[in-house]
């Protein structure tokens, strides 16, 4: 009776072992054979190009510089052009959102692992906001960066928030 009940417990713990081997991340999304961020990637594209947007924060290294961006109506383009513009003022830059994880990420279904990327050339205030910025949270009126600087350097926070 004794050794039933310990191979009967032995057998539930194999298959428990099994079953979380297994796992929905077990699939190819891409071509590599590696797992990818697509579906959120493009669910964050869409929220972007859908509507004006405005930065509600920016905090550089150690001072709030929100206010030099008051001003500007952000609009992120389908073909990856960010246009900022105000009364007097219009620059464009480039956006893109990408997937920064590697096949060696033990978390491959995160936002951790998505880059919001953006560009500006000119002017020196909108050359800051250029980074591979990663995000902290999003909704779809709302989205949160942050960029960690190695080597000693600060840490950025940028927030848009829909108009």
């Amino acid at each position: 009776m004794k050794k039933a009940l310990i191979l009967a417990w032995l057998l539930v713990l194999s298959f428990s072992l099994m079953s979380g081997m297994c796992s929905s991340d077990d699939h190819d999304d891409d071509d590599d054979g590696g797992h990818s961020n697509a579906a959120e990637i493009a669910a964050l594209e869409n929220t972007m190009e859908s509507g004006n947007w405005k930065i509600t924060y920016f905090f550089d290294t150690d001072s709030d510089e929100t206010s030099d961006y008051t001003s500007y109506i952000f609009s992120f383009e389908t073909d990856g052009t960010l246009v900022a513009s105000n009364v007097l003022n219009t620059y464009t830059g480039s956006w893109s959102i990408t997937d920064s994880s590697s096949s060696d990420d033990d978390d491959d279904d995160s936002s951790d692992d998505i880059d919001f990327n953006i560009n500006f050339s000119t002017p020196a205030d909108f050359v800051e906001l250029s980074d591979d910025w990663d995000i902290i949270l999003y909704s779809s009126t709302k989205i949160e960066l942050i960029d960690v600087s190695g080597g000693g350097g600060g840490t950025d926070y940028l927030t848009f928030e829909k108009l």
